[in-house]
């Protein structure tokens, strides 16, 4: 049996030392800027030599379990303990040289995430959490947001690279607007979901979220007290990913079904 709290240690070691070369890299000026799904969707060295590093690390360190990267995919042995990592999460952020973004990585056991961190270079900001054991900031609890009113709530959000993808979620947006008090995108799902979780925000969905975009940041919000979950039951995933405190929960994501969010290109 794996103990969370053992790999929960493991990951910020390394989580930290990979934002180190983040970082670095960041100020040495950005290279090897190149294109994946769109002419939007950007990777860049800094992208790749993270994720390199952090696999080699866990390589040595964990040689029997799998690592699953968002630039170079699943890797490794078929053991009990499967990391989710996201090198550089906002990597339109890093490279304009903006502050929202983050190292993330979690570490899953039998298809379940129980423990996670995320920690942005830029700011030092760092999020963790074990599944059972809370979620926490710099050795702070997190409980989310006590709000209770949708119509006061301060939501994040985020949108696709694909064009079509954005005209739907504009609409979806546009459905929602009156409905809330405002509105937040900063480009980086898993620090939104963090910022959920320390009630920075009021709520939080987005669609078109890969494993590495909310695994980790998913388990600080729902160790912080929030119901992740997708649409009409889903699970979080590609189609919706949607965190709120219990209160918000169900008139966020009744909105959402009402206005076809998980739907679209």
């Amino acid at each position: 049996m794996q103990d969370a709290t053992e790999l929960l240690a493991i990951a910020v070691e390394i989580v930290r030392e990979a934002g180190k070369t983040a970082r670095r890299m960041r100020e040495e000026g950005v290279s090897g800027v190149a294109t994946k799904s769109t002419d939007t969707d950007v990777v860049t060295a800094a992208d790749r030599a993270v994720e390199r590093q952090v696999v080699e690390t866990l390589r040595v360190r964990r040689p029997r379990d799998v690592v699953l990267g968002e630039e170079y995919g699943a890797s490794g042995a078929t053991g009990e303990v499967r990391w989710i990592l996201d090198p550089i999460d906002g990597t339109v952020n890093y490279l304009y040289d903006l502050p929202q973004y983050a190292v993330s990585l979690a570490a899953e056991v039998d298809g379940q995430v129980v423990a996670g961190v995320v920690h942005n270079p830029a700011t030092g900001a760092e999020w963790t959490a074990t599944l059972g054991g809370g979620a926490h900031r710099d050795g702070r609890r997190l409980r989310g947001s006590p709000a209770t009113d949708l119509g006061q709530a301060l939501v994040g959000t985020g949108f696709g690279y694909d064009p079509a993808r954005r005209v739907h979620q504009a609409g979806v947006l546009h459905g929602l607007l009156a409905h809330i008090r405002d509105i937040r995108r900063f480009g980086s799902a898993s620090v939104d979901l963090c910022m959920a979780a320390e009630g920075q925000l009021d709520a939080y969905y987005e669609k078109g979220l890969n494993p590495w975009d909310h695994a980790a940041g998913g388990l600080v919000a729902t160790e912080a007290g929030l119901l992740v979950g997708g649409l009409s039951g889903a699970p979080p995933g590609l189609d919706m990913v949607v965190a709120a405190p219990p209160a918000l929960f169900k008139p966020l994501h009744d909105r959402l079904v009402e206005l076809d969010a998980a739907g679209g290109p």
